[in-house]
């Protein structure tokens, strides 16, 4: 074989494109945009990796043309460099194929002057990188995934340490403010009760939206009908929505199947979003719209939920970051950057998916799927949480060892014409409850406290009455961030409240069980 078959050969193998032509710059060689180019030769490799088929003259290939490159910002970048030092090596582009489809290529070329109008000549090796860095970006997607991941882990853990020391001083100030707005008051007083009231429940809302990111938290879940948490979500807000002239429109589906959801977080979701809403529209007017919609999608088998608003609308940059945690778009001290994290974590939880759609004239529209449960299952409607004549004066032990909370509650309890029997630990309680005298038809018990706590305690009462407690403990803890503390409600099965809670949540709970212990 002579010397010019064994290049051809090579030249027809080599798996890296090969490239030589000239440029003829119509006027000035220091803007690419006026080059006209004008291929040479280009080998096999090279029309693969642009998509050129082998029947295509070489005269026809255009690798340098506006059409070539992904932005002509790039393109100029490039042949600027190229012209100015005569050679580039390794280059990283993003290129179009023919087809249009953007692929990675790094280019080594050089270029030489033709003639004295400044024609020049180029010699280029092109090699396909996509592969390459399509692996790059998805490791370095890993590799902030795993950062991210890290940060949750250790946000986790600094949450879990002080959560439960924060949630016990909230807890007493939320019951005692609690306890206040139901009493006569002077106007003066009453706006302050109602204002400590309402700053308490922010507080444990955003102590518990940082429990909610940090950890996965168990939920109490039932068949509930969505229209009725979007009705009760909204009617928190109405007295706020005339106030500010925000008009609401609703349009529920005539049918829809329940859903299989804990109703709080699903109305935690939806407030996430009004609230939001809200804000977005008043900060660039005095009022708006917001539209809200569900549907059922008999394809997904899902119940939908559409909230739409008139606001200045989410720049489109910003869409795919709104979800993160402690982004916001809001002025410092006016958001936590929380809520639509928490939004997403507790429909996620629940096996759904949430979405945003910014419009490019304004407005936002956020979307809700949340699987069903079979369409023939209905929805029985809560019982209000009154005591019913059954339950008064059951005897009751609390076990607490935060003694301002435990005042409260005792008060509060009494009120409700239970007796109750206060002790400060699980060492305590377990003594008392040893002594055959004391009969108890309910223990409500922290879980975390001095000398013995809650799980302690359990397990040892277990041990020594051998029954089935699941309609005997209540339990409250000022944190689930802690695997320990999810496992061991799960295993009980008995029913919990997490701090901070209201006395009238407490007292729903109470009645529920004893409900439950009374015989058929």
């Amino acid at each position: 074989m002579s010397r010019t078959d064994t290049f051809a050969q090579f030249f027809k193998n080599i798996p890296e494109g090969v490239f030589i032509g000239t440029f003829c710059p119509t006027s000035n060689p220091k803007n690419p945009s006026k080059i006209k180019e004008k291929t040479l030769v280009a080998n096999p490799y090279l029309r693969n990796i642009f998509g050129y088929q082998a029947t295509i003259p070489e005269a026809e290939i255009q690798l340098f043309t506006d059409s070539s490159f992904a932005d002509p910002e790039s393109r100029r970048a490039f042949l600027d460099q190229l012209i100015d030092q005569k050679s580039v090596n390794d280059y990283l582009l993003r290129m179009r194929k023919v087809d249009g489809s953007l692929i990675w290529v790094e280019i080594t070329a050089s270029v030489t002057s033709l003639d004295k109008h400044g024609h020049v000549r180029i010699e280029a090796l092109v090699r396909d990188v996509n592969d390459q860095k399509t692996f790059d970006e998805q490791s370095r997607n890993l590799y902030q995934q795993l950062v991210q991941a890290e940060k949750m882990a250790t946000l986790g853990q600094a949450v879990s340490s002080v959560a439960h020391e924060l949630n016990n001083p909230l807890t007493t100030i939320l019951n005692w403010a609690e306890r206040l707005v139901e009493h006569p008051l002077d106007k003066s007083a009453q706006r302050g009760a109602e204002t400590i009231f309402s700053e308490t429940k922010r507080a444990a809302r955003i102590v518990r939206s940082l429990l909610t990111v940090a950890r996965k938290r168990q939920s109490t879940r039932t068949t509930i009908d969505i229209n009725e948490v979007i009705n009760e979500t909204l009617q928190l807000r109405s007295y706020e929505h005339k106030r500010k002239n925000i008009v609401i429109t609703k349009e529920p589906a005539n049918t829809l199947p329940p859903i299989f959801a804990d109703a709080y977080q699903i109305q935690q979701v939806l407030l996430n979003l009004v609230v939001n809403a809200e804000d977005a529209m008043l900060a660039t007017r005095n009022g708006g719209s917001i539209v809200i919609k569900s549907k059922y999608d008999i394809e997904q088998k899902s119940v939908v939920i559409e909230l739409h608003d008139d606001g200045p609308g989410i720049p489109k940059e910003v869409t795919d970051k709104i979800f993160d945690p402690f982004f916001t778009t809001k002025d410092v001290g006016k958001g936590t950057g929380l809520g639509l994290t928490v939004a997403r974590t507790l429909i996620q939880e629940h096996g759904g998916k949430i979405h945003v759609e910014a419009h490019p004239k304004g407005g936002t529209s956020f979307f809700i799927a949340l699987p069903a449960t079979s369409i023939t299952t209905t929805q029985q409607k809560p019982q209000a949480p009154l005591v019913t004549k059954a339950s008064r004066g059951a005897n009751l032990l609390l076990v607490e060892d935060e003694q301002a909370l435990a005042a409260t509650v005792i008060e509060f309890l009494s009120d409700a014409s239970f007796q109750v029997m206060h002790v400060g630990n699980g060492k305590e309680a377990l003594e008392l409850t040893t002594v055959d005298c004391y009969d108890f038809d309910l223990i409500i018990c922290d879980l975390k406290m001095p000398e013995m706590g809650g799980i302690d305690f359990y397990h040892a009462f277990k041990n020594k009455h051998d029954a089935s407690l699941e309609t005997l403990f209540i339990f409250v803890t000022g944190t689930l961030a802690d695997t320990k503390t999810e496992r061991f409600l799960k295993e009980t099965g008995c029913r919990w409240l997490a701090k901070p809670f209201r006395l009238a949540d407490l007292l729903r709970i109470i009645q529920e069980v004893l409900d439950t212990k009374k015989p058929n």
